[in-house]
Parts: structure tokens; C-alpha cells; sequence
């Protein structure tokens, strides 16, 4: 079964003054969104998602790239994904469609990240909120690119629907002054590959 694409969407946000002060570099976030037919909804429990997630996994996850990398092409710098499952379905058919390498990897291996992929799964009505973490690409310990990409759909997810989102940057979130985690471990008298430092 074919992944049933009613809508896709593009958001792109530019920041150009934080705090007061004007960036010398705008912040862009860009997410990508396409709001498909949950293939499980009205099926009761089902054991075993696998059909369905390799059959749409891939599909959604160059579509969703694709859409990505027509607005940053090589530029971009974070990433992330989220879904959102309609109040038919289960929080976990939302997890199976980006929980996976089928979907995921389409992403990574396009954009040449050494990072995993940050995320949120939820479940809600028509409108409720998603949020897309970012993190580096390359490295998952700089904060420079700890951000979130804040949206809603006002008329998705549909009881038998899932949205589900990629998320990227430009450039890091404005401001930045918190440090990193290696600087924090190296405070602590810790290793970077021995972080609980036993």
C-alpha cells in the first residue's frame, strides 16, 4: 500500500534580531512536512508495523529531504524530525514511520551527518503543536545548534492521520553563550569518552 500524501508543507523562519541585537548572520529553520493516511488507522491492534514502514519509510523520507535541501541546499547545519499521530491512531505508529532507518536514512546519508537524528513523537487533535529539535549534524555536543522549530497545522492531524516532519538550520540559535558539553566535561575534570568519569 502506497503512502497516501494528502498535503505537504514547507515553513521557513528567519530570525534577525534576538535579545535586542541585530544577528550578523540570520538564523534560518526550515521544516518539511507531509500529512499522510495513517496505514493503520481502523485496523485494531496490529503486531507487526514492518510492511508499512518499509514501504513508506522511504518513500517519506526522500520527499521529505528533497523538500529540505530545495530551500538550504549545502548549507545547512542542524537537523531533526518529528510526527504526529491523529487521536485514532496509536503514539507508536507515529514512532514507526520516523523510528527508522527505511525513513531516517534517506536524510543523514544525504546530508552526510555523524549525528542521529533528535526528535519528538506525539499524539494529538487537528492543530495541536509540534516541535522539531535540531542538533548539529556533525556533532551532537555543540549547544550552538540546540534549537526547536514551533508549528502547527490548523486542520491536521485528522483522527486517521499522521504528520510527519523533518527539520533543519542555518546557522546556530541566535546568541549562543552557554558553553558546550566538552567544555562542561573538561570543567569537571571528565573525558570526552568517559562522560559518567568511571
Amino acid at each position: 500500500m502506497a503512502a497516501e500524501i494528502r498535503r505537504t508543507l514547507t515553513q521557513v523562519q528567519d530570525t534577525f534580531i534576538e535579545g535586542g541585537f541585530t544577528l550578523e548572520a540570520p538564523t534560518r529553520l526550515v521544516a518539511a512536512l507531509a500529512v499522510i493516511r495513517n496505514p493503520w488507522f481502523g485496523r485494531g491492534y496490529v503486531a507487526d508495523l514492518q510492511p508499512e514502514i518499509r514501504e513508506h519509510g522511504p518513500v517519506l523520507g526522500e520527499l521529505l529531504t528533497r523538500m529540505l535541501l530545495e530551500i538550504t541546499g549545502d548549507r545547512l547545519e542542524g537537523c531533526g524530525k518529528a510526527s504526529n499521530v491523529g487521536a485514532g491512531g496509536e503514539v507508536e505508529h507515529a514512532q514507526a514511520l520516523t523510528h527508522t532507518l527505511w525513513f531516517g536514512n534517506q536524510f543523514r546519508e544525504a546530508i552526510n551527518a555523524k549525528s542521529y537524528l533528535a526528535f519528538t513523537n506525539t499524539r494529538g487533535a487537528m492543530g495541536t503543536a509540534m516541535m522539531i529539535p535540531l542538533m548539529h549534524k556533525d556533532d551532537g555536543g555543540l549547544r550552538s545548534h540546540y534549537q526547536t522549530i514551533h508549528l502547527t497545522i490548523p486542520d491536521a492531524p485528522a483522527d486517521d492521520e499522521i504528520v510527519v516532519a523533518l527539520g533543519a538550520s542555518i546557522g546556530g540559535h541566535p546568541n549562543h553563550r552557554i558553553g558546550n558539553r566538552y567544555s562542561d566535561l573538561e570543567e569537571m575534570g571528565r573525558s570526552v569518552d568517559n562522560p559518567a568519569g568511571v
